[in-house]
């Protein structure tokens, strides 16, 4: 005698209730449509819900035991379920089985699985949300600003609030599993060829033209805020930091900006480029250390 209905759930005849409700679980969220876009995954699902409403009834499991697939006229019980419409099953269940009990496994859809959190008709919590990491450019974090991603097929826009730090984590709304969870995004920032960063701090290196290291003078100074004219004091040293109060990062918490430090490089002339007296003069008068 066959019964197909246990091999539906792909357990044994002799499986107790607790293995059969284990099977159902894992099955359910398989096939589940929220989640499995696969075009007989509904079919599929109503198929193994129907399945474990009669194994997991005691009544309704002893019947079929005593008359296994004969009672679906000798069909296994998925040709059976595909042959009589999956939207009348219930109904033909209902007769089969001498009705109630049955309480629309077949459009009880998806009211079961469908509550805050996942699968709630199981008693436990799915994690419906995806995950996935990003790459953005090192302006962006520090300004803000939108950035488009592909994921699963689709081109989506975020937001990039500013201040943002490698590792941080975006939650994108209805973006994850089945398009009920939301997609988790890690953060990673793309280094910049002209800043670093350390915290809320930022640093960058300027050239300073060599007659302006030795008798002092102005230079321009472009930053993430605006263009700024800095003070040169005669016989800087390269390397000599100058500290820009606010010019940073504003911090996400705080609100506070963090501050641009300015590192002086000397930017020396092209000798050949040079007066030639000059260049000879400061051949002989420019000191050795």
């Amino acid at each position: 005698m066959s019964n197909s209905l246990y091999e539906t759930l792909g357990v044994s005849e002799k499986a107790t209730g607790d293995e059969i409700k284990k099977a159902y679980r894992r099955l359910a969220r398989k096939y589940h449509p929220d989640i499995n876009k696969d075009p007989s995954a509904e079919d599929k699902f109503k198929e193994i819900n129907a399945a474990y409403e009669i194994l997991s009834d005691e009544k309704k499991r002893a019947q079929y035991d005593r008359h296994g697939d004969a009672m679906f006229g000798g069909q296994n019980f998925h040709d059976f379920a595909s042959s009589s419409g999956m939207g009348n099953l219930d109904e033909i269940l209902k007769n089969i089985f001498g009705g109630g009990g049955f309480g629309g496994f077949s459009s009880r859809g998806f009211s079961d699985f469908t509550q805050t959190g996942g699968f709630g008709g199981f008693g436990e919590e799915e994690d419906l949300d995806a995950r996935a990491k990003v790459t953005i450019p090192f302006d962006v974090a520090v300004k803000g600003g939108e950035h488009t991603i592909n994921f699963g097929g689709e081109s989506i826009k975020i937001k990039i609030p500013n201040g943002i730090a490698g590792g941080e984590k975006l939650r994108i709304k209805g973006k994850g599993g089945g398009g009920r969870g939301d997609l988790i995004l890690t953060v990673n920032v793309a280094p910049s060829n002209e800043y670093e960063r350390d915290g809320d701090d930022l640093y960058k290196d300027v050239l300073i033209p060599l007659k302006t290291m030795m008798f002092g003078g102005k230079i321009e100074v472009k930053t993430f805020k605006k263009d700024v004219t800095i003070k040169i004091s005669e016989n800087s040293k390269s390397g000599q930091k100058i500290r820009l109060k606010g010019y940073g990062v504003q911090n996400r918490k705080s609100g506070i900006f963090g501050d641009l430090y300015l590192r002086a490089r000397v930017s020396l002339p092209d000798v050949n480029a040079l007066d030639g007296e000059l260049a000879e003069l400061m051949k002989q008068k420019l000191p050795e250390a």
